[in-house]
């Protein structure tokens, strides 16, 4: 058990991503937002309209689920850049790796100009020995190319059955040609917290924060303080470079256990400003 009392943060390493949050709560709708006005019905009937115009006289029969999940994604994204819809199996899928055991490769990637980017390989992942390293663009999978899939997609091709091979083609900088990469597919068990001594100095590393993590820092902090002796302990450093992010309750969690008052995190409105050009970071 973590006593608040006995603990000194000695630093953060800072470079985390911001932490995502998943919530699984139902909307509760309060009386005035269920009583739409008549303009917002016309506003849904003319939707209905358009949907129905594409299924019929689009060149291509579109499927009707696709229709509906992009323009509920439409109407979140346009709320602001944090928002999205998750279908069915995309949530299974969040469910898989907040878990912090999924099948895989293990690497964390976001997209940047139409091709698959490595935010950080996860430790001592099939991954993380193969080679591949932070920043690395993935242009191919298997000889297929990247430009024109999606992250999801191209996510989907990288997972597949243990023990088998998938071969990725990665761009990296201060390399003039493009290298292949040959990785066994294994069961990816994150380890989210790892720990050791420095002298009389914990040093506590946290990679994402999955359901694991604040258990895995209560095993730190305390096998820390057994090795290096509660009167001798100085304090710990929190190292979160290369964290994409994860569960905000874990992330919570964690910053509680160094904290004895004050709020952790608050959700306020703001007034919206004009976008800016910025690329946004997906956790997968």
């Amino acid at each position: 058990m973590i006593r608040k009392a006995s603990l000194l943060l000695v630093g953060v390493v800072m470079g985390a991503t911001a932490v995502v949050t998943y919530s699984q709560a139902p909307f509760r709708f309060t009386e005035p937002a269920s009583a739409a006005s008549a303009d917002t019905y016309n506003q849904l009937n003319l939707f209905g309209d358009v949907f129905e115009r594409v299924r019929s006289d689009y060149v291509e029969e579109p499927a009707d689920s696709k229709l509906i999940e992009t323009a509920i994604n439409g109407m979140l994204t346009s709320l602001d850049p944090h928002s999205s819809y998750l279908p069915p199996k995309s949530f299974r899928d969040m469910q898989v790796q907040t878990r912090g055991e999924f099948g895989g490769l293990g690497i964390e990637v976001t997209m940047e100009d139409g091709l698959v980017k490595v935010v950080a390989p996860i430790d001592d992942t099939p991954a993380f020995k193969a080679g591949v390293q932070a920043g690395d663009l993935i242009t191919h999978l298997d000889g297929e190319q990247v430009m024109g899939l999606t992250l999801n997609e191209a996510v989907e091709k990288m997972r597949g059955l243990v023990n088998t091979d998938i071969t990725i083609t990665v761009r990296r900088e201060g390399l003039n040609e493009p290298t292949d990469i040959t990785i066994t597919r294994d069961v990816i068990r994150i380890r989210s917290v790892r720990w050791n001594k420095e002298e009389d100095i914990g040093y506590i590393r946290i990679t994402q924060f999955n359901e694991q993590t604040f258990d895995g820092l209560e095993t730190a902090v305390d096998e820390l303080t057994a090795e290096i002796g509660e009167d001798n302990l100085k304090g710990f450093v929190l190292d979160l470079r290369n964290n994409p992010g994860g569960l905000l309750d874990q992330a919570i969690a964690v910053s509680d256990a160094f904290l004895n008052r004050g709020e952790i995190v608050s959700t306020v409105a703001v007034m919206p400003r004009k976008p800016s050009a910025t690329t946004l970071a997906m956790v997968t």
